[in-house]
């Protein structure tokens, strides 16, 4: 066990508190919704072109942080008819990137539960999303309302003091959130309850409104209050203009929402007080600034020493400071009691990975690389950065790493249910994957890879994507993990070349399997390979092993260019899957199979395929490498596999 000094004790808290509040964020939660079941639009006529106009550009402002989580759009020119306006409203303590993807999945789901109306309202607790045929922008809605209610109630002796309570909170919230001057109309507050309770409120309405009327969504919403909600925990009502929510415990994001305003200091009050909470205030921030940058210099120092021994590769990025990831070789081996065989959950080309439980009984998964694996210490630094860098609800989380000796250890998030191959390739278990969750499984992975080439902050190529390296977590979440073979482009760098082909050989594209040449366009290929997989339920080496003598994707393009794609599918999905939805997926695999990687879509241009019928996919060309590299794929495939090392996983 390592001891620090008092400020570096100071900066390992800080960074720990950091790290929590940047962790993955979840997927957003659905609340309600509300279809007008009165005035419908004919399919793909002008209204439906011009409402898919419309989603799209609030899918694409979400993710502008100018726009402070509210965004409004119009599409079309004939008031009468065929004029959409819709909006989104995210709430005001989440950040962009939770903003897009509940905007995004509410588009995608709006026009799932209300496929032909022309009015419709979706709710999130992140966000809602609106639109109608009518102008609904700086105009005050308050039909429908929707009630949500705590099954938990108050005991009867604490009834009266609770709504006493609520009440001045509520009307607080209404006031300061209608006179907000931050562009929001958001306000947050906590008030105590009891000596161990307190009473956490939120109160929302769209920034377009004027204070009167925000004040007057505000009241009608806390009037709706003793119907829905008396005597109950927790209660929501909610209105097309504006929301409220109070719960017994902090639903939103405390260090994110606005502060608690201050009563005003009465006239001729000594305001003292207020410069001496400033100072207060001023103090410990100081402190903890000095304390923090001493902390910076300290780790670097220690970071540069601990490091100096690993060989460099051209073009690596320098490993950062991040030696409070940094587990001890003791620590470890108590957690995986000695990397015990009954703790090992698999094993691959690089080495073991066994489960462990830490002493605070966090569980984790630790992957050991064998000594004799070919991901020596330039590999394990370079997943270190990449890995430690990003931070995705689709990507796989380290933990920290151990370097000892010559001991290479990551620890990871323990994801329960394994690698998709686990599932998808096991006919005891393919009836596990119904079609939803197949289809949800390729949404999130095409958000991971999409953040690895073009959110985060830098451009990632993975270089191995298959169905080993998607970890499923209990909420059948797709996680994207081994970033071993993945490396970094520099600004404006499209493709780069290699001498050493690593991989899995059945994933690659044909221009790094043939050329060593890689880009965005290579991971596209891998991804078009892993959909036709999840689809049909079969190893892409599957029909090289059978009396078909074809591969999977000629197998694929033969039933699309005959007109049946749907005998693709996995029998175990034949009584319960969306036509749709099929054959839109093997249409896209097929595009990301093509040989020319310009052919190829991009990962935003898949997302906007995946979650959007408005737009026209192009027809793929028949890929004409398969037949050229057949006699080369008949070898066994485990041969090629990551980098020649022979692979069990």
């Amino acid at each position: 066990m390592r001891y620090f000094k008092f400020p570096m004790l100071l900066l390992s808290l800080w960074l720990i508190t950091l790290l929590s509040l940047t962790k993955t964020e979840s997927a957003p939660t659905y609340s309600a919704h509300f279809c007008s079941n009165s005035t419908f639009f004919i399919a793909n006529s002008t209204y439906q072109t011009n409402l898919n106009l419309v989603l799209s550009s609030l899918n694409s402002n979400a993710t502008n942080n100018n726009n402070n989580g509210f965004y409004n759009a119009s599409a079309g020119d004939n008031p009468a008819d065929d004029v959409v306006s819709g909006l989104f409203l995210c709430r005001g303590d989440v950040n962009t990137a939770v903003c897009q993807d509940c905007v995004a999945t509410a588009s995608k789901h709006m026009l799932r539960r209300c496929p032909l109306d022309k009015v419709a309202i979706i709710w999130y607790e992140e966000c809602l999303l609106r639109y109608s045929n009518k102008s609904i922008f700086a105009t005050i809605n308050e039909v429908p309302q929707i009630f949500l209610s705590s099954t938990q109630n108050i005991t009867g002796a604490e009834n009266d003091r609770f709504n006493d309570v609520l009440a001045k909170a509520m009307n607080s919230l209404a006031t300061r959130a209608s006179n907000s001057d931050s562009g929001r109309k958001f306000a947050t507050e906590e008030d105590e309850f009891t000596s161990l309770k307190s009473l956490y409120s939120l109160g929302q309405c769209t920034p377009d409104l004027t204070v009167s009327d925000c004040s007057r969504c505000f009241q009608s919403a806390i009037g709706a209050l003793p119907t829905c909600c008396n005597g109950k925990q927790g209660g929501r009502v909610l209105l097309p203009s504006c929301n409220i929510r109070y719960e017994l415990y902090p639903f939103y994001n405390i260090t994110s929402a606005s502060p608690i305003v201050p009563p005003l200091t009465p006239a001729g009050e000594n305001k003292m007080s207020s410069l001496t909470i400033l100072v207060a205030i001023a103090i410990p921030i100081a402190v903890s600034v000095v304390l923090f940058f001493i902390g910076c210099c300290f780790l670097r120092r220690r970071a540069s020493k601990k490091f100096n021994t690993l060989p460099e590769e051209n073009g690596e990025v320098e490993i950062p400071d991040v030696e409070f990831l940094q587990f001890g070789l003791d620590t470890i081996e108590a957690a995986t009691n000695k990397f015990s065989d009954d703790n090992k959950i698999g094993e691959g080309g690089f080495g073991a990975v066994y489960k462990g439980t830490l002493p605070n009984g966090e569980q984790i998964a630790v992957k050991r690389l064998s000594v004799r694996s070919g991901q020596g210490a330039v590999e394990f630094k370079n997943e270190v950065v990449l890995v430690a860098k990003l931070q995705h609800r689709n990507l796989v989380r380290l933990l920290g790493f151990c370097l000892e000796g010559e001991d290479k250890l990551l620890i990871y998030e323990y994801v329960p249910n394994k690698s998709l191959d686990h599932l998808l390739f096991e006919p005891a278990k393919q009836g596990e994957l119904n079609w939803s969750k197949r289809y949800k499984i390729i949404e999130g992975i095409a958000r991971g890879i999409l953040y690895l080439h073009e959110d985060s902050r830098l451009r990632i190529i993975h270089r191995d994507v298959k169905a080993s390296n998607v970890l499923l977590d209990h909420n059948m979440n797709s996680k994207i993990s081994d970033f071993g073979m993945a490396r970094i482009f520099v600004e404006d760098q499209t493709q780069a070349n290699t001498n050493r082909i690593v991989g899995t050989f059945g994933y690659m594209s044909p221009e790094y399997a043939m050329h060593g040449r890689y880009s965005v366009k290579s991971d596209v290929f891998s991804f078009g390979v892993l959909i036709l997989e999840i689809i049909s339920g079969k190893k892409n080496t599957h029909f090289y092993q059978s009396e078909l003598s074809e591969d999977l994707l000629s197998y694929a393009w033969k039933e699309w260019r005959n007109g049946t794609p749907l005998e693709l599918l996995d029998p175990s999905l034949r009584n319960s899957f969306s036509r749709n939805e099929v054959i839109r997926c093997i249409h896209i695999g097929l595009l990301c199979i093509q040989e020319n990687p310009a052919n190829r879509p991009t990962m935003a241009t898949i997302g906007l395929m995946l979650n959007s019928y408005s737009v026209t996919l192009p027809l793929p060309q028949q890929p004409s490498f398969l037949h050229r590299s057949r006699a080369n794929l008949n070898k066994p495939m485990t041969e090629l596999e990551s980098g020649q090392h022979k692979s069990q996983s």
